[in-house]
This record gives C-alpha cells, sequence and structure tokens, in this order.
C-alpha cells in the first residue's frame, strides 16, 4: 500500500514537472484537447508543426455516475396547484455540472498561467461541443482569453496528426 501511495505521488510530481517545462518553453502555439473528464495540452512551434504533448489534467468526477455521487437525492413534490408532480433536484446545478464547470476554470487557469508565462502566442481549442460552451465561458472569466481557433469535436484520446488536421483546417 505504501509503494502505491509513493507511486502515485511520483506520478503527480512528474505531471508538475511537465507542466512547468510547458510554461518555461516558448511555443507558437498551443492546442487543447478536452471534454468533460480530461484535457491535454500539446504545443506546436509553429502553426502547421507537429504537435508535442506538455501535459494533461484529468477530472474522475466526471467519469462516475451521479447515483456514486449524489447520497440523496431531492425527492419529487405535487405543485401547489395539486395538478402535477415534478422532482426536486436542478437540471444543471448538481454537483456533476459544478465539477464539470471547475474543471473548465481549471483548463482557463492553466491557459491563463501560460499566457502571462509568455509560453505561447496563440491557442486553439479542440472540445466536445457539449463541453465546449462550458469552456469558452470559463475561458471568458480567466483573463478575457479567446481561443484562435474553436473546433467542436470530441477527440480526446486521438491520435494528435488528426487532431493537428482539423486545427490546421480551422485556422483563418
Amino acid at each position: 500500500m505504501g509503494s502505491h501511495i509513493g507511486w502515485r505521488a511520483n506520478k503527480v510530481k512528474g505531471a508538475r514537472h511537465m507542466k512547468t517545462n510547458a510554461l518555461n518553453q516558448k511555443s507558437y502555439c498551443w492546442v487543447v484537447v478536452a471534454d468533460e473528464s480530461k484535457a491535454v495540452f500539446y504545443t506546436r512551434e509553429t502553426r502547421r508543426s507537429p504537435m508535442q504533448e506538455a501535459f494533461s489534467l484529468d477530472n474522475a468526477i466526471a467519469r462516475e455516475k451521479m447515483a456514486d455521487i449524489l447520497t440523496d437525492t431531492g425527492g419529487r413534490s405535487f405543485d401547489s396547484g395539486g395538478q402535477g408532480r415534478h422532482t426536486m433536484t436542478r437540471e444543471n446545478g448538481g454537483p456533476k455540472h459544478q465539477a464539470i464547470a471547475a474543471f473548465a476554470k481549471e483548463i482557463a487557469g492553466e491557459l491563463h498561467k501560460a499566457r502571462h508565462a509568455g509560453a505561447f502566442r496563440e491557442f486553439a481549442v479542440v472540445a466536445a461541443p457539449r463541453f465546449l460552451g462550458i469552456l469558452r465561458t470559463a475561458l471568458a472569466s480567466a483573463g478575457k482569453l479567446e481561443a484562435h481557433v474553436e473546433v467542436d469535436k470530441e477527440v480526446v484520446g486521438k491520435d494528435p496528426e488528426f487532431i493537428a488536421g482539423l486545427v490546421d483546417a480551422a485556422w483563418p
């Protein structure tokens, strides 16, 4: 058990080292590929050069089922008029949605730090359509960041060359 904890700590330390290297290395362009559960940050020396993975972030809560996150649900209630019943839980305000919004803010925070460190001149975002709007809102609130290119495709885990092709096709 102790060795497992040490391995995990070393893995996290390695991820921090990769982030630090990415911040210190000056690239022309960063490409962020994200969905609700994972974000992969790539660097490019030029707009069209091969993408190099710099680091990634994980959001384990997004992969969990709502039943595993919630210990109790809001239940159901009758309308005051007496005609109908409805759920007492909110559609978009639950813990999973909050975790997804917090993850988008974490991604935006990494980009904000990198921009202020001068790590890139431009950045592109490739995100799942259901996550792109949430990420766009987080970017706007984190120092008014705006991607030079946005691609609304779910491609986390795909080959970097495939992703580079999508980004290259979207550059103005």
